[in-house]
């Protein structure tokens, strides 16, 4: 099957190839991937644990369990490296942003970065123990190796029982003001009812059921002072911690105030790369959320909806042939993030998906296609 993109055809099978490999491009020897090129000057040549975390997706649908080992296995050894950082916040809540577990680090040396910064997300943390608990049982990809992996893991589950995640106010996932964000405690979640499946790692029940509780109150808004915002996509996938009346209420309310031609904006009156002096109006269009939605309603059953989503996430790549960051608003510029690893990421997700479900490639067949990158 062939799709329009920029004025021509392109086939998917053949666009899931050069993505990946522009994926790919940003990966350090360690095993982490950086946010986008390794030489760009914005400060994206940095590795975050959650852009790790959705970098890595792309890798995992096509059974690159290799690529997916070596990031998790580098994670795990950044907490190790740091882990005093973690038994002086498991010993006492920290007072000071500095004295939470970072977000980003030095991809090669996994040192900390201390410029000042919205070290608070605890869905950073949320997002690792998921995806470690889900490789672990459900997919039955080996992560933890020894003792000094199990112990690190279970400190982190000890770390969001000391914050009391579900109403501990964080910078969340756009890094900025700090507040209780449905989508940081929905991560937590979801980390938590996925690792505490991993034999050796134990989670009391009644953490869970506090973050499930702060939810039901925060929703459908983001928080207080946000009510509606593009990170409200991860609690439907891949955290998958909602109700069908959640997921319908989010879903409209993300398309009827976000949704724009090249992109979905994060929240309303977002000032990053905000074309206008007053931070009004004139939000950036980011590109995941696009390729986000394809991969929602791909997994909802709703294939025109998906495809709809997939068509326009094509038309976000740039002259590169690269997916960014983002579009300002109401443009064709973007910004100099490009490529973005998770708009990568999530866009060849969404490639795959359509495939499977339009045409009816078999898993094996497009895999076997997409590794002769």
């Amino acid at each position: 099957m062939k799709l329009k993109g920029r004025g021509k055809k392109l086939n998917r099978k053949s666009l899931i190839k050069q993505h990946l490999k522009i994926l790919s491009s940003l990966k350090f020897k360690s095993g982490l991937f950086s946010a986008s090129k390794k030489t760009v000057s914005t400060g994206y040549d940095k590795a975050w644990l959650r852009d790790n975390f959705y970098e890595c997706i792309a890798f995992e649908v096509l059974d690159d369990w290799n690529t997916v080992k070596t990031t998790y296995r580098a994670i795990l050894e950044i907490f190790k490296k740091h882990e005093f950082k973690i038994d002086y916040a498991i010993s006492k809540k920290p007072a000071y942003t500095h004295q939470y577990i970072h977000a980003r680090y030095n991809p090669e040396t996994f040192d900390e970065f201390w410029e000042e910064w919205g070290n608070k997300q605890n869905d950073s943390i949320g997002c690792i123990l998921f995806k470690i608990g889900e490789l672990e049982s459900a997919k039955k990809i080996k992560i933890l190796e020894n003792e000094d992996d199990f112990r690190v893991v279970q400190k982190l589950v000890d770390y969001l029982s000391t914050l009391e995640y579900w109403h501990d106010p964080d910078s969340g996932m756009w890094e900025e003001n700090e507040e209780v964000h449905a989508s940081s405690v929905g991560a937590c979640v979801a980390g938590l009812e996925m690792i505490k499946n991993v034999k050796g790692i134990y989670v009391n029940e009644e953490l869970i059921k506090k973050g499930y509780d702060a939810l039901e109150k925060l929703l459908p808004r983001e928080s207080e002072k946000k009510f509606v915002d593009l990170a409200l996509l991860s609690l439907i996938w891949p955290y998958d911690v909602l109700n069908k009346k959640q997921i319908e209420e989010i879903l409209k309310n993300i398309e009827y105030h976000l949704l724009k031609k090249k992109g979905v904006i994060r929240y309303k009156g977002d000032h990053y790369y905000n074309k206008n002096l007053d931070n009004f109006s004139e939000e950036a269009e980011w590109t995941f959320g696009l390729s986000w939605l394809s991969i929602i309603y791909d997994k909802l059953g709703k294939r025109k909806k998906a495809k709809d989503f997939l068509e326009k996430a094509i038309d976000t790549i740039n002259d590169d042939g690269e997916v960014p960051e983002l579009y300002f608003s109401n443009s064709d510029e973007s910004n100099a993030n490009s490529p973005l690893g998770w708009s990568e990421s999530l866009f060849i997700t969404a490639l795959y998906s359509i495939n499977k479900s339009h045409i009816g490639m078999k898993d094996e067949k497009l895999k076997k296609v997409v590794k002769k990158k």
